[in-house]
């Protein structure tokens, strides 16, 4: 949507222009939007390249990021978010979860206040998606606050419980295994979501820092909302194969082995 989006922007169309286009679009109703934006001034270029935006998708996610990227090659903002997404798409790649992902360049909302990636996650016992979300950076000025980016998700919870029913998951963690990860470096984010999938397979509840906060500040957060153990992820230590382990009530921490990490917390709860 944020290509799609920085294309329309480049273009000179307003956002209400934008808003109308994004609405038929979300309806996979591409011959109208198409007629919109030509209506509203766009480009024969702008017209073609949003054509070919629509036909551009796949599970090679990475190639389609490409084919994307050389298509919109005449729209900065376009090109940005193409980036934005091949970030975002490392990230968890390099996480090691296991999940199938598809793109579609084209792919919209009709609500006005998405302004960059949208998302639909699905299982494979379900033909319908769990939740749907994305990037809206306008949406909290909006209704009158400041000017604040945020990534946000609605879930659909009956879904989602009979999701993990279909799939034999106990939807019961308690307080003691709640767990939340931190990264000292930015090199050390995508290490620290592949400890939260450890953890999470593990059977903790975890949540990983993604604010780009200091990590006195993200654990304060952490210590006030009751999370029971925080993992800090640290360059230094990652030589070493080793994390910081910190018991949030106690406020006592440890250097562990990353191997050990796991069998580190249970021992605790004994």
């Amino acid at each position: 949507m944020g290509i799609l989006r920085g294309i329309l922007s480049q273009e000179g169309l307003k956002e209400g222009q934008q808003n109308s286009i994004m609405q038929l679009l979300d309806k996979k109703r591409w011959e109208e939007a198409l007629s919109i934006a030509r209506n509203a001034g766009a480009s024969e270029n702008c017209l073609k390249t949003m054509e070919k935006i629509f036909e551009t998708k796949g599970k090679k996610v990475f190639q389609v990021l490409e084919r994307a990227e050389e298509t919109v090659q005449d729209y900065d903002d376009a090109v940005n978010a193409i980036e934005n997404l091949r970030e975002i798409l490392h990230l968890t790649k390099e996480s090691g979860v296991k999940l199938e992902m598809l793109i579609e360049a084209g792919f919209a909302r009709g609500l006005e206040y998405y302004t960059g990636m949208v998302f639909e996650p699905y299982v494979q016992e379900l033909g319908m998606a769990l939740s749907g979300g994305g990037r809206y950076d306008k949406l909290i000025e909006l209704f009158g606050g400041e000017s604040i980016p945020a990534v946000g998700v609605a879930q659909g919870i009956d879904r989602i419980v009979l999701a993990m029913n279909k799939q034999g998951i106990s939807s019961k963690a308690g307080e003691e295994k709640r767990v939340f990860v931190v990264s000292v470096k930015e090199e050390s984010r995508t290490k620290a979501v592949s400890l939260a999938s450890m953890l999470r397979n593990a059977g903790f509840a975890v949540e990983v820092e993604v604010m780009r906060r200091s990590v006195s500040s993200a654990l304060s957060d952490a210590d006030r909302r009751g999370i029971a153990y925080a993992v800090i992820v640290g360059p230094e230590e990652l030589k070493e194969e080793k994390v910081v382990l910190r018991d949030m009530k106690k406020r006592k921490q440890r250097d562990v082995e990353i191997r050990n990490l796991c069998e580190e917390i249970l021992g605790d709860l004994k």
